[in-house]
């Protein structure tokens, strides 16, 4: 016999003998229930299987998300590769700010073509001192700042149907990288660089010269004698006016102060339809009952105020009238423009709408578009972010966080003109990171769902707020706001 022929006998051997034990185990109680559990454990550990790789499966980010992520937020190969070209075409001479790794560095031309920074102010003059010069508004934030003088020349021309034209030359000086960020002036605090008028289109700033003309109390005192920034609005006015208004100063003056002022939050201003969950129906404020809000404040003496002007208070000491409120919109719902925005602006009441931009960008039905919320901002109102897409702001990475503090102030920026200056964390949802980066982004305050009316100057990214729900009477509205906490 071969031993191949042997192996196939032995092996025929050993398969009877396992048949025959395993007929014999499973014949016997033990055994059945041996195999029960194994079958069962089988089962139950591919469930678990599944359902994790279903769950991993749906926190995914989809294919578009990562493709909108990777165009939004600069990698750190690409900042390196940035900020070496940057060094390499500098001269020694050269000096700037440090800057987050994420602020954009426009050219001179840049600035000038921005539709931003529109020259629409006649100038005559010419020297080497160029500023950038912000739009104040009564109502919202400051616009651009510098963080460094821009060097170079420019020229702008009267025509004889006042319109002016204008050109930058820049000199052989580096470029220097601007910040989005507000520069501190010893002499001025935010409601005073806010009280001028809004100009009419709303959009931004215009570049200006100051020149030895004007007065020394028109001139303003820079950190260093290369940086300088002024402020003016963007209509016809003479020169000395546009070099003696100098920008906003947000720095506190070391003062910690408390301020008992109710912030009240309201979302949907309509009747919600019949099939709305229990969630649309607590949020929903009717116009009726607005209207009855609305009376009821003005009848008990109350003012409605800036968000803009509370923080004045709170960092600076300016006065606030006797029983200041502050009314605010989160999400942007197109009945906040429909319904709450006439009411508001025929009582000459001011509010804030926090927007979500990318919900206004998909053109959603019932949210607002971008002619709505520039009309409500030429109308007074205040415009500030609510994030891109109303996801929470808990336990997320920086460069996620990033990506939603800068695209929600960039979209309004260009949307609008005016840069927001305050967040209010979708679904009230954020957590110490969230405020490091916003504060960072040069936000300067942030709003929570936290029930109170108290808040502390040293605490300027957990302000409190009333919640109005749609079965707040105006007796329980004056209730709340009359409470001290």
């Amino acid at each position: 016999m071969s031993w191949r022929a042997d192996l196939r006998q032995q092996l025929s051997h050993l398969s009877e003998r396992i048949t025959h034990h395993t007929r014999a185990i499973l014949g016997t109680w033990p055994g059945l229930i041996t195999l029960a559990l194994l079958l069962l454990a089988l089962v139950t550990g591919s469930a678990f299987l599944a359902r994790a790789s279903r769950e991993a499966a749906a926190q995914a980010p989809s294919p578009s998300e990562l493709a909108q992520l990777s165009t939004r937020i600069p990698t750190r190969a690409a900042i390196a590769s940035a900020t070496a070209t940057k060094r390499a075409t500098s001269t020694p001479t050269s000096t700037r700010r440090p800057t987050p790794t994420w602020t954009p560095f426009p050219t001179a031309t840049q600035v000038v073509a921005s539709p931003l920074l529109t020259p629409t102010v006649a100038l005559t003059h010419t020297t080497a001192a160029t500023h950038v010069v912000p739009l104040p508004t009564e109502q919202v934030g400051p616009h651009l700042a510098p963080a460094a003088t821009l060097t170079g020349t420019l020229t702008t021309t009267q025509t004889a149907e006042s319109e002016a034209t204008a050109t930058v030359e820049p000199s052989a000086t580096p470029e220097a990288p601007f910040l989005l960020i507000p520069t501190p002036t010893p002499t001025r605090s935010i409601t005073e660089a806010l009280d001028q008028p809004v100009a009419p289109s709303g959009l931004a700033g215009i570049v200006a010269t100051a020149t030895a003309a004007n007065s020394p109390d028109e001139q303003m005192t820079a950190e260093t004698p290369a940086e300088g920034v002024i402020a003016a609005e963007a209509q016809s006015l003479p020169a000395p006016a546009l070099a003696a208004t100098p920008a906003i100063n947000p720095t506190p003056d070391g003062t910690v102060r408390t301020a008992l002022v109710p912030v009240v939050m309201y979302h949907y201003l309509s009747i919600p339809p019949a099939d709305a969950d229990i969630y649309r129906k607590d949020l929903s404020v009717s116009p009726d009952l607005f209207a009855a809000h609305l009376d009821a404040i003005q009848q008990a003496g109350y003012t409605t105020i800036s968000l803009y002007t509370l923080l004045d208070h709170l960092t600076h000491g300016t006065p606030l009238p006797e029983k200041p409120v502050v009314l605010t919109f989160d999400d942007g719902y197109r009945d906040n423009y429909t319904n709450a925005f006439p009411m508001l602006r025929d009582r000459g009441l001011t509010a804030t709408f926090f927007i979500v931009t990318d919900f206004i960008h998909d053109q959603r039905p019932e949210y607002l578009t971008w002619d709505m919320v520039r009309e409500m901002y030429a109308g007074g109102m205040s415009i500030e972010a609510h994030g891109r897409n109303h996801v929470s702001l808990a336990n997320k990475d920086q460069d996620y966080l990033i990506w939603q503090a800068l695209g929600s102030y960039e979209a309004i920026e260009v949307e609008i003109g005016v840069r927001p200056r305050f967040i209010s964390y979708p679904a009230g949802e954020y957590d110490q990171n969230t405020i490091d980066i916003f504060r960072s982004a040069n936000y300067w305050a942030g709003f929570t769902t936290q029930q109170g009316a108290t808040h502390h100057s040293d605490d300027l990214f957990q302000m409190r707020r009333i919640r109005i729900r749609g079965t707040t009477t105006p007796e329980e509205l004056l209730r709340l706001l009359a409470l001290d906490w």
